[in-house]
């Protein structure tokens, strides 16, 4: 992909994996403020998740929450019927991915885990 912006900083980081956890909206909330902060990044406010219950198919009912950041957001996305999440940090700093990676590892208890810097 060009770099059409050379003069702003932008990191990128897909991770996505199967977990092995219990995750529910306190969980998810959890995992957005530390992740953050194990990665020195600024929060402003605090996680919003929503739940959408009943909502779409049944297939891909979980949660969706972003993290608001100083230098931009983490968003993350969980399907509870497959045990499966997707997690993207958009910055305007830089940070750590193996530190990301390896603590989503640690949290998400992943049994499998994919990852793709952009």
């Amino acid at each position: 992909m060009k770099n059409i912006a050379p003069s702003i900083t932008r990191k990128r980081l897909l991770i996505e994996g199967y977990y092995s956890r219990e995750i529910g909206e306190h969980e998810v909330e959890e995992f957005l403020t530390s992740i953050a902060s194990k990665l020195s990044l600024k929060f402003y406010g605090s996680p919003i998740v929503h739940v959408p219950e009943s909502l779409g198919k049944e297939e891909n009912q979980g949660f969706d929450a972003f993290l608001p950041l100083i230098d931009s957001g983490i968003s993350i996305y969980v399907w509870t019927k497959s045990q499966f999440f997707a997690i993207v940090l958009f910055t305007c700093k830089n940070f750590s991915s193996e530190t990301a990676i390896e603590f989503t590892r640690e949290y998400m208890l992943a049994s499998e885990i994919v990852s793709k810097d952009f």
